[in-house]
């Protein structure tokens, strides 16, 4: 049984098998958007797109399938090279968009229009729901970097480890540096913070241990290009 799981077989479409393989990609697409979200910074461009990439994807693969044709495999997989010809700078939605043109078009040209019609009306009230939904918001994770100023008398190794735990998923110890002639410390810290709500309350605790010294706490100053 296992292995007919696993044997090659032609596909042969019809209305109800590609709706049922719809409803698979969307909910997988869910699925995998769900899991990616959790205890991640993200945004709502990057996980609606991959909410909706399974999809778009299925598109093309049907195509192939249906025209069988091993010269039209080559000239999508040609095709969809050109998506890496928008800048760096755009964002995850310009993929998906070029994506679902591209797919239409090429139903267009291969001549299945009700295939290109019905994939874009799944597809539009698909974005049109993850985009006016919640779903995708930002969540109350968030990166911080953590500059504490202590005086040079206070013993800082593990010195609050304890309140990084309590309020964070994660957290690593970064450097140290002597400021003020010596005579004060500064300790920078990476921390994954279980609910920026809490932010304020870790930093009051944080004053308490220090002595009430400075104590920054800012947004992850590199910049990473979104996909």
């Amino acid at each position: 049984m296992i292995q007919e799981l696993f044997k090659a077989h032609t596909v042969s479409y019809t209305l109800p098998s590609i709706i049922g393989s719809v409803a698979a990609s969307i909910i997988l697409g869910l699925v995998v958007a769900m899991v990616y979200m959790y205890r991640n910074t993200y945004s709502k461009n990057f996980v609606t797109t991959l909410a909706a990439l399974p999809v778009l994807v299925q598109l093309i693969i049907m195509l192939v399938n249906m025209n069988g044709n091993l010269g039209t495999g080559m000239a999508v997989l040609g095709a969809f090279s050109l998506i890496r010809f928008r800048s760096v700078e755009g964002n995850s939605h310009d993929i998906a968009t070029i994506f679902w043109a591209m797919g239409v078009g090429l139903a267009a040209g291969m001549g299945y229009i009700f295939y290109a019609f019905f994939f874009s009306v799944i597809v539009t009230i698909y974005l049109l729901v993850l985009n006016t939904s919640s779903f995708g918001n930002l969540s109350s994770t968030a990166e911080r970097e953590l500059k504490i100023t202590i005086p040079e008398d206070l013993d800082f190794p593990g010195l609050f480890d304890d309140l990084l735990n309590k309020y964070g998923y994660e957290y690593r110890y970064d450097s140290v540096k002597t400021t003020t002639m010596g005579s004060v410390y500064e300790l920078a810290y990476y921390i994954k913070l279980k609910d920026v709500k809490n932010e304020k309350h870790l930093i009051d605790e944080i004053r308490v241990r220090n002595g009430n010294m400075p104590v920054v706490s800012s947004k992850i100053s590199s910049k990473t290009n979104e996909l």
